[in-house]
């Protein structure tokens, strides 16, 4: 049956060709997104944020930082040493951020996250210091300045109302003062792709880009200033937030979408929105799969034909799952595992094509990934008129670290 299950399979599989012309479109877009009068219509936002340099290591002192991107966060409190250089990470602490304030209020997702911050720095015993605050919030917002970020929207499940359209530092700010237990001093706001090129291009001066493949994607590196038309100023770089995520939202990538793209993106929260996302992260690869799964089971290619209320129910086919049976020697027991949790009546054949499906999904992914990253790449090159160009990049989220190709 392995022409049929091909069948079903080949749409995923991007040429080299077709992976120039997505890059190709993806550089017209970046382009559009820099351009004074083009970059309120484009679907590639290309956000300027103020971080004008990499660290040079001479930075140093005590800093709180915060981290929400996902569904939980993160509060650090970080010390940097200047003589050594380095950075000795204090300690962290995770937060959950329940499903409820998910979808609540944006008061309540501020008051929820004071409240953390709160017990972390009463665990720390600095609640009488008033230190500086680093706040990585990694969704799309236009940065006015190094401590004022508007929401643009919501991605990544999130849905608080009260909140789009608003300066973030201020709505944590009053959620601070409304408790009254605490204060911080400057914030600088910044976003997860920065925060990894930064703190990369402290061990390694040439890291320019900054690349997240997690619960959502993104990149930013270092642009030209001159570039830059909606900054004022001709001189050194900046670095862009590109929110390659909403890549496609204008229908550019329609020939290359997947009957089962179209169903993931049209029951997401945020249908239309952030298309190349939904390709590539792990917010959606396991819907992906579970689609696929079960269109083959409907075909009769996969488990005689008979699906479970567990793979017909949306988001029961986690994207950890995909990492787990891709894994090199363990894989195919892990399916069969999975499989059983489902519910599922599989046999070995079974096991082994949704290792298959698996595989093309994520590879997808990473294909799509690259290509991106190639268009940033070339991007620097030509900016810089260079026939070669040596860079680093800083890469983090979820799917990255833990997928084991």
């Amino acid at each position: 049956d392995n022409k049929c299950v091909g069948k079903y399979l080949e749409p995923f599989s991007l040429s080299l060709e077709k992976l120039q012309e997505v890059s190709a479109q993806l550089q017209k877009d970046m382009t559009r997104g820099l351009g004074k009068h083009t970059h309120h219509r484009a679907s590639v936002k290309m956000l300027p944020t103020f971080v004008r340099a990499t660290p040079d290591g001479t930075e140093k002192g005590d800093f709180l930082a915060l981290d929400l991107g996902g569904t939980n966060f993160r509060v650090l409190h970080v010390r940097v040493m200047e003589e050594e250089q380095k950075v000795l990470k204090m300690d962290s602490q995770i937060c959950a951020i329940p499903q409820e304030i998910m979808l609540g209020t944006g008061e309540q997702l501020f008051d929820h996250i004071a409240e953390c911050l709160s017990e972390f720095l009463d665990s720390q015993k600095l609640k009488r210091q008033t230190l500086p605050l680093g706040f990585t919030f990694s969704f799309p917002c236009e940065q006015k300045e190094i401590d004022k970020s508007i929401l643009i929207c919501w991605t990544k499940g999130f849905n608080c109302s009260g909140v789009e359209g608003e300066d973030v530092v201020k709505l944590l700010k009053e959620a601070i003062h409304r408790r009254g237990d605490y204060d911080i001093g400057s914030v600088a706001m910044v976003n997860d792709t920065v925060g990894t090129m930064m703190s990369c291009g402290y061990w390694d001066r040439s890291c320019e880009i900054g690349m997240i493949i997690g619960t959502g994607t993104n990149a930013c590196y270092m642009e030209e200033m001159k570039n830059v038309k909606r900054v004022e100023g001709e001189d050194g770089r900046m670095c862009i937030n590109t929110e390659w995520g909403g890549f496609g939202d204008d229908g550019s990538l329609g020939d290359i979408l997947t009957e089962f793209d179209k169903v993931v993106d049209k029951t997401s929260l945020n249908p239309g929105v952030h298309i190349f996302e939904k390709m590539i992260s792990g917010m959606y690869l396991g819907e992906v799969v579970r689609l696929v799964l079960i269109k083959l089971t409907e075909e009769k290619l996969l488990f005689k034909g008979e699906a479970s209320a567990a793979l017909l129910t949306p988001g029961k086919f986690e994207t950890r799952f995909i990492s787990e049976i891709e894994e090199p020697d363990s894989g195919l027991e892990n399916a069969q595992q999975i499989l059983t949790k489902l519910n599922l009546k599989w046999d070995l054949v079974d096991a082994r094509v949704v290792r298959l499906v698996c595989d093309t999904i994520s590879s997808r992914s990473a294909r799509l990934c690259a290509a991106a990253l190639a268009t940033i790449a070339n991007r620097i090159r030509l900016n810089r008129g260079l026939d070669y160009l040596k860079t680093a990049v800083g890469v983090d989220g979820t799917v990255y670290r833990k997928h084991p190709k």
